[in-house]
């Protein structure tokens, strides 16, 4: 992959099994789905590569040859696509001027395509990861997938008045009311499905074994909705729907689960578990549902404190396709301390064992593996690193394995902090030239977060070329290092999280002497910027230069306006309930863990950056900094962002705050 192919990580892959007519070989397509951003369209591409595998017709696993991929195809207003498990048929919802189009392709053409929009059945099909699916049932004349339900006048106003609808929060505004819905695709009919508990919103269903019943997430509502993004802690379950509404609930009630997956023999269910309410990421189990016995069983426990060197637990959701062809063995991608790596887990033994342990001589080339998907064994994973962007290995469970190298920065994990009496470790990665750009000392940027792995970062390598070094860190709460590390952060807000990464930024200066230590930045968003203000505040004689996005300033006066209000009483060391109430209390102590307090101190010059929409943490908590810094007569800047959101993710928004990051640790350092 040369430098002008860098793209962002694939957001879809698909495996097409298909035969040739040479009885001696089989052939294998993989087609990926990119996306590239635009700056002239101010907009973000979509694009698909395919590539075909040469494969021996006697050992499916044996890749003769990788015909070189077709150019890029765009991939214009798709919002989700899956492909029948035998005739191999393609099914597509497009949005084109207005209007959701369902779209069945097979290898002649466009087959069928159904409006949707026009048939008033529902309202805007849901393409997000916490609620949308597409899938076929076993005969392939259905397709179930989740949708807006139409509301009904008298609950869109009364007596002439707007009466509020909540929604599910920071990137899911306007997804309110959910429902399940089945297009018969022979006679281009939609039906709801009826049954549904009134307290919960339907989320990732898929047919069930038989064809004549689905399952689905059932997301809790009552007595009201939080913010469901980057939050794996909302209390859900497991439901079975039978297609004449008689409902029932497989899982526990009281626990958070999320990406059910059936085997391939129909014969087993896996999905996640969590806690609900505390951090918004943890460690989860992994539960297997036996459909037969209807029994349920852990397949793999939280991992409290993982040994050096083993498994660390699983804090990232399963790719749709996880099964391996005898359905015995479950592969899945996760954080493991500093790197993501790809593991499988035997439902025999159940050892889970790392598959890019297998692969010494390269695997630490690609400190970041994910994986796309798994059919008939082959997996598709997308591997990266920060001295490299991401690309496409075929990976196989009988561990055969086809890449190539080309690395231009040298990238080291020298660092792996403990603190005694607890015991719980913690790591950063600091990403440096492959040889000294100069003589002089180099300016060091520290990147600061919620969970770091050695992945590509386009903007780590940018200010490696403009002669800044970078330093990307984790801390005690960090996912990737088991349960009890998260949990040591309930309470210790500001204070445990800003010396773990002060310290971690003071050892990488005591190894590394190209260092200057007279020119030290912090960067972080949401609750790395969090931390960020705090450290300039709390340290304001180390740092020279600050930039924030969306920063937490004052946890008090964010708590009525923040759609996960939950996380603001565990942050502290409180215990949440729907009815709560602040107290005089709760605030005093939310407030005495912010960086507000520590403003007075504040000499570091300060660039941040808002969105106007923000729903997760309001623009209202930078501007409070701002306005404390401005009548002190200290350096800041602020870029407002009206039509954006928590993740800043809009192209256009990005570039600048891109390029007026750059320019402003230019200036300051």
């Amino acid at each position: 992959m040369t430098w002008e192919e860098v793209r962002e990580t694939p957001v879809r892959c698909m495996l097409i099994v298909q035969h040739s007519m040479d009885v001696f070989v089989s052939c294998r397509c993989v087609c990926a789905e990119w996306s590239q951003s635009d700056l002239v369209r101010g907009s973000r591409l979509r694009f698909s590569r395919q590539w075909t595998l040469i494969t021996d017709s006697n050992d499916h696993k044996t890749i003769k040859t990788v015909l070189p991929p077709g150019p890029c195809v765009p991939v214009s207003g798709e919002l989700l696509s899956r492909s029948s498990p035998v005739r191999g048929l393609r099914a597509v919802v497009r949005e084109t001027a207005g209007h959701q189009l369902l779209e069945i392709w097979d290898s002649h053409g466009l087959s069928k395509c159904l409006d949707l929009t026009a048939l008033h059945a529902h309202g805007r099909v849901y393409d997000d990861v916490h609620f949308g699916c597409l899938s076929w049932s076993e005969c392939e004349t259905r397709l179930l997938y989740v949708a807006e339900r139409n509301r009904s006048a008298s609950a869109e106003t009364h007596d002439g008045e707007s009466v509020y609808c909540e929604d599910w929060g920071e990137g899911l505004t306007n997804k309110s009311a959910p429902g399940l819905f089945v297009v018969n695709l022979q006679s281009g009919t939609v039906s709801a499905l009826q049954g549904v508990p009134p307290h919960v919103s339907p989320a990732q269903a898929l047919w069930a074994p038989g064809g004549q019943s689905v399952l689905f997430v059932g997301w809790w509502h009552e007595p009201f909705r939080l913010g469901l993004r980057f939050c794996s802690n909302r209390r859900s379950a497991i439901f079975k729907l039978d297609l004449d509404g008689h409902c029932e609930c497989l899982s526990e009630e009281n626990m958070s689960v999320s990406c059910p997956r059936l085997s391939p023999d129909g014969t087993t269910l896996v999905y996640l578990q969590g806690r609900v309410f505390g951090p918004h990421n943890q460690c989860r189990s992994l539960q297997e549902f036996d459909w037969e016995s209807r029994r349920t069983s852990t397949l793999l426990d939280v991992v409290s404190r993982p040994q050096t060197g083993l498994f660390a637990g699983v804090y990232e959701a399963l790719p749709s396709c996880c099964w391996s062809a005898d359905s015995q063995r479950v592969v899945f991608s996760s954080a493991n301390r500093n790197w993501r790596d790809v593991f499988v887990v035997d439902r025999r033994t159940k050892k889970v064992s790392c598959l890019s342990d297998n692969f010494l001589n390269v695997s630490r080339c690609y400190g970041s593996w994910k994986l796309l998907t798994v059919k008939r064994d082959l997996m598709v994973v997308c591997c990266s690193s920060p001295n490299t962007p991401p690309t496409l290995v075929r990976l196989s469970l009988s561990l055969s394995l086809s890449l190539s190298l080309s690395l231009s920065l040298s990238l080291s994990l020298s660092l792996s902090l403990s603190l005694p009496p607890a015991g719980l470790d913690f790591g950063a990665v600091l990403v440096k030239p492959s040889r000294p750009l100069h003589a002089a000392k180099i300016p060091l940027v520290v990147f600061i977060h919620g969970q770091c792995s050695a992945s590509f970062l386009f903007v780590v390598v940018v200010f490696i070329y403009l002669n800044f070094l970078d330093s990307v860190l984790n801390y005690r709460g960090s996912t990737g290092f088991g349960q009890d590390s998260i949990l040591s952060l309930i309470g210790q807000i500001g204070s445990q999280d800003v010396k773990d990464v002060q310290r971690a930024v003071l050892t990488v200066l005591q190894r590394d002497a190209t260092l200057d230590p007279k020119r030290m930045a912090v960067i972080g968003g949401s609750h790395g910027g969090f931390l960020s203000c705090h450290l300039i505040g709390q340290y304001p004689d180390f740092y020279r230069a600050c930039a924030a996005r969306n920063p937490v300033i004052n946890a008090a006066t964010l708590l009525g306006t923040s759609d996960i209000v939950d996380w603001r009483y565990s942050s502290v060391g409180l215990q949440y309930s729907y009815d709560q109430i602040p107290s005089a209390e709760a605030l005093a102590t939310m407030l005495e863990k912010s960086p507000i307090i520590h403003a007075a101190q504040i000499r570091a010059p300060v660039l941040l950056m808002l969105g106007g929409r923000d729903r997760r943490v309001s623009p209202h908590q930078g501007l409070e900094l701002y306005k404390v810094l401005k009548s002190r007569d200290s350096p800041v800047r602020l870029l407002w962002f009206p039509e954006d959101g928590h993740s800043l993710a809009r192209v256009d928004t990005q570039a600048d705050c891109f390029l007026n990051t750059v320019l402003w640790l230019q200036q300051h350092l």
